[in-house]
């Protein structure tokens, strides 16, 4: 069975998810996390800027970190069952830009709540060009899922719009701040020259 293609969402969009389904009956059926602009998600790409890392294990590494991209921040935990990234974020310096692939995971908070944080596949370094070049993607993904979702066509959509009474134009302003967080970052390295 090919894998899930990775979704590139947004960390506000993220966080701002709760809804969770399996796709089928058997135990193997494969679980999503559906977004507020209806992205059915088994696996996420995100990049961003690692900016804290935590051993947490007391017998075993267990890291947890955060990425944080224009709109937000991603909590990010790997272990034993996931060695390679847990090696790759224990080497990885505070802070860098990095790009991860990996599933969302969720677990429920002490006051009852679903907190969601995704468990990497994989964690590399990335350069800048990388980073600003996932949030340019990141915005047209996202703005397609919203004229889906106005369209009324795709049935993740719908079903987004139904769940989340999705707010259209509160993700329309968070992608024109992601987009001028690029305008920024190019006049501070203009500066900088």
């Amino acid at each position: 069975m090919p894998r899930e293609v990775a979704k590139r969402l947004f960390a506000k969009e993220f966080q701002a998810a709760n809804l969770t389904y399996k796709d089928g009956e058997d135990q193997f059926a494969p679980t999503y996390l559906l977004t507020p602009t209806g992205a059915k998600c088994n696996r996420v790409f995100i990049v961003g800027t690692l900016t804290e890392k935590t051993n947490i294990g007391s017998d075993s590494e267990f890291w947890k970190g955060r990425v944080s991209d224009p709109t937000g921040a991603f909590v990010i935990y790997a272990s034993q069952y996931q060695p390679e990234a847990a090696q790759a974020l224990a080497d990885i310096e505070v802070p860098s830009f990095v790009a991860v692939i990996g599933k969302p995971n969720s677990f429920k908070g002490q006051d009852g709540t679903l907190i969601f944080s995704v468990r990497p596949e994989i964690i590399v370094p990335v350069d800048g060009d990388t980073r600003d070049m996932w949030v340019k993607d990141t915005i047209y993904n996202t703005a397609d899922r919203l004229v889906a979702m106005k369209a009324g066509t795709d049935p993740d959509a719908v079903k987004a719009k139904e769940h989340y009474q999705t707010d259209v134009e509160e993700y329309k302003t968070m992608l024109l701040n992601a987009a001028r967080s690029l305008k920024q970052m190019e006049v501070v390295v203009t500066d900088a020259k």
